[in-house]
């Protein structure tokens, strides 16, 4: 009986912990959807007026500051003990921001949101650094899996609060904004209590020392880039393909319903039939990348994203059925969950993991320029050429033909993370 208990007492804070960490990716989730993707963008555009473009620059100008500190942010915490002080200020920022959304005119509103967003997608870097803690490299696609499916289960539950909301008041959407703010921050507090980080020797409390560490150390992350060629051609590759899923997902909600001819409870439906295909894709597609590696994975997830990406534009293009967008819908979803699911684990298995904050902090800034780069281009062919929505989606397309090409020049057959911390020491 004791030998019993001493085996399984070790198991009970590490299942704590993943649950924790989990719940996490389910309450930012809520954020991502309600406030990027689906309400605030239809506040701005049906209910104040606004055009594609000013939600579009806002979100563009929100990803060029993350993209500016992205880097230094997980350099920074590589050099502090603990990672989790960066989670829970980020966090209680962003949610503090999005309470207030919806409480001013819409030139306010927008640099509110670039703040909210800011906060939000820094965040992420210190959540997406945390895997290594909760996970073996045996199952480390398993538990991303899981963190990506239940993650979105954040969306069904923000899309239906939007919907019981909105039914009753179809001019809430203020309110919408700020139960996502609490919902927020309900989610993530257990990340905040029960994920435990391994001690990290040799790191220097947050100040004037750890900052300058960290540049430092950020100079050298990047010069060792040209030792890594093939982390170099997986980040070029995200550009890519995050650019076209990430801007497809931020303005799928203004394109149903302006261009295709759905009503906001259709678009509602719509988009929880997609998390639903999110949340399945996120829990199966882990099993598929520690079957066949994440490289692979993510090839055949960008083959997908083509597919959904032609149906998608070809509706309206060539007058076909629009049931056909109702089949997209959780296709698209099961994209999304298995592209995150993939991506990840590859990302873990490419770099240096004694360094990984720093890394992440790389990873972040190629999907933010991606995310930069995507809304100006929506923008760009919407607006200021007047080319119209279902041009602007078919532009994914090429950017899923370059993404596909770098990575599959990626080579993932060993766990080169593990092999290159040795390697590429300070010396």
């Amino acid at each position: 009986m004791a030998a019993t208990t001493a085996v399984a007492t070790p198991d009970r804070p590490r299942l704590l912990a993943v649950g924790s960490w989990v719940l996490y990716d389910l309450a930012n989730t809520i954020f991502s959807m309600n406030i990027v993707s689906l309400y605030f963008s239809l506040w701005i555009v049906n209910d104040m007026g606004g055009k594609d473009s000013d939600y579009g620059l806002a979100n563009s100008f929100s990803m060029f500051v993350v993209f500016l500190v992205a880097p230094f942010l997980g350099a920074l915490s590589d050099q502090t003990p603990r990672r989790i002080p960066f989670l829970i200020a980020s966090t209680l920022a962003c949610c503090a921001a999005t309470f207030l959304l919806g409480t001013t005119g819409v030139f306010l509103a927008l640099l509110i949101f670039i703040v909210a967003n800011v906060f939000y997608q820094s965040g992420l870097i210190f959540y997406d650094a945390l895997l290594p803690e909760v996970s073996t490299p045996e199952n480390r696609g398993r538990v991303g899996g899981i963190g990506v499916g239940i993650g979105y289960m954040g969306s069904f539950i923000g899309v239906v609060m939007g919907l019981i909301v909105l039914e009753s008041n179809p001019d809430a959407r203020p309110l919408v904004f700020k139960l996502t703010a609490v919902l927020f921050l309900l989610f993530a507090i257990p990340c905040f209590l029960w994920v435990r980080e391994k001690p990290r020797a040799g790191k220097i409390v947050l100040g004037k020392e750890a900052a300058g560490r960290a540049l430092r150390d950020l100079r050298a992350t990047l010069t060792r880039l040209n030792a890594l060629p093939n982390l170099r051609r997986f980040l070029i590759g995200r550009v890519f393909y995050t650019d076209a899923a990430n801007t497809f997902i931020i303005f799928m909600g203004i394109y149903l319903t302006n261009e295709v001819g759905f009503n906001d409870t259709e678009v509602q439906i719509a988009l929880m039939t997609g998390i639903l295909g999110a949340t399945v894709g996120g829990l199966s597609w882990g099993f598929v990348v520690d079957a066949i590696g994440p490289r692979p994975s993510l090839l055949i997830v960008i083959g997908l994203w083509s597919l959904v990406i032609t149906l998608t534009f070809s509706v309206p293009l060539f007058g076909l059925a629009q049931a056909i967008l109702w089949a997209v819908a959780p296709l698209g979803g099961y994209a999304l969950g298995s592209t995150w699911a993939a991506d990840r684990p590859l990302m873990l298995r490419l770099a240096p993991h004694q360094n990984i904050g720093q890394f992440y902090g790389l990873y972040a800034m190629v999907g933010r320029f991606a995310a930069i780069v995507g809304p100006l281009i929506w923008a760009l062919i919407v607006d200021g050429l007047g080319w119209g929505r279902p041009i602007a989606v078919a532009a994914f397309l090429p950017m899923m033909a370059v993404a596909a090409w770098f990575i599959f020049r990626v080579d993932d057959t060993a766990d080169l993370g593990e092999e290159l911390e040795e390697t590429l020491q300070p010396t």
